[in-house]
C-alpha cells in the first residue's frame, strides 16, 4: 500500500512557556549543529508568551550546545533577572536583544551571531550583494547599522532599533549578524540563509572572476516571491530541524 504523502505545516502551533523555552533551547543547539556558534558569546532571546516585557536569553557562560530549557534565564527589559537561576546574562546581549523586544511586538524571537562569514562581510562597504538566489531573499529588505564599540552602552539601543526599522534582518556593520522572526523558527530561518548568503558571496569574491548581480527588477520580483506566503519563514522547515536535534541529542528538552 502506498504511504500517504507527507504535508509540510501550514502553520506552527502556539508556545506555552515552557514550549518556548525548549523551541528556544533547541535554536541555540542548531546555531551550534550548523557551525554559527561563538564559544559562550553571541545569543538568542524569545519573548515569554502573554508578556510584553519578559524574554528568555542564554546563560552566560554556557556553550550553545550545552543550553538546555531550563537553564535558559529570564529577564525583563531593564535587564533585571526576574526567576531564580544559578546563571548569569551577557550584558551585551541584553542592551541589543531588551532594544529590539521593547519596541517591535513583532521580534519574538531576534537571534545575533557573530559568524566567520557575517563578520567578514559586514566589513565590505557594499554589504550583502544580490549575487544569487539565496542572497536575494533579503534584497532591499536587509538593514545596516555602524559599529558603535561592544554593545554595552543603553543609548546605542535607539540608533539600533531606528536602522533595523521594519526589516527582520540587519548587518552589524564591523560585528556580525542579526534576525528577528514572528517565531523562534523564523529567526533560525533567517540566521541560516544570511549566512549562507554571506558565505557564497566570499565564495564568488575568491575566484578573481568578474560579478555578476542580478538586475534590480529581477532582483525585487524574486524577493517578492519568497514572500508569496503569509506564515513566518521557517514554519516548513522547523518540525524537521527539531527532529534532527531530537536525534542527535534530546537534553534540550530538560
Amino acid at each position: 500500500m502506498n504511504q500517504p504523502a507527507f504535508r509540510a505545516p501550514d502553520k506552527l502551533p502556539e508556545l506555552d512557556e515552557w514550549e518556548t523555552r525548549v523551541h528556544l533551547a533547541a535554536c541555540y543547539r542548531l546555531i551550534a549543529h550548523f557551525g554559527m556558534d561563538d564559544l559562550v558569546y553571541t545569543h538568542v532571546s524569545a519573548r515569554v508568551p502573554g508578556r510584553h516585557d519578559h524574554f528568555f536569553i542564554n546563560p552566560y557562560g554556557l556553550h550553545f550546545s550545552e543550553v538546555t530549557a531550563s537553564s535558559l534565564v529570564k529577564i525583563d527589559l531593564e535587564g533585571k533577572i526576574v526567576e531564580p537561576t544559578e546563571y548569569a546574562v551577557n550584558e551585551a546581549g541584553f542592551v541589543i536583544h531588551g532594544a529590539i523586544h521593547r519596541v517591535r511586538e513583532d521580534a519574538v524571537c531576534v537571534c545575533h551571531t557573530h559568524t566567520h562569514a557575517g563578520v567578514a562581510v559586514s566589513t565590505l562597504r557594499e554589504g550583502l550583494l544580490p549575487l544569487n538566489q539565496v542572497s536575494l531573499e533579503f534584497y532591499n529588505r536587509l538593514a545596516y547599522h555602524d559599529y558603535e564599540g561592544i554593545a554595552l552602552d543603553l543609548a546605542e539601543r535607539e540608533r539600533l532599533v531606528a536602522d533595523l526599522g521594519p526589516h527582520r534582518a540587519l548587518i552589524l556593520r564591523n560585528h556580525g549578524l542579526l534576525t528577528t522572526g514572528r517565531t523562534i523558527a523564523e529567526a533560525f530561518y533567517l540566521m541560516y540563509y544570511l549566512d549562507q548568503a554571506c558565505q557564497l558571496q566570499l565564495k564568488t569574491m575568491a575566484t578573481g572572476g568578474e560579478i555578476l548581480c542580478v538586475a534590480p527588477e529581477i532582483a525585487e520580483h524574486t524577493a517578492e516571491q519568497y514572500q508569496r506566503y503569509d506564515r513566518p519563514r521557517g514554519t516548513m522547515e522547523w518540525p524537521a530541524l527539531l527532529r534532527l536535534m531530537d536525534r542527535k541529542d534530546a537534553s534540550y528538552k530538560s
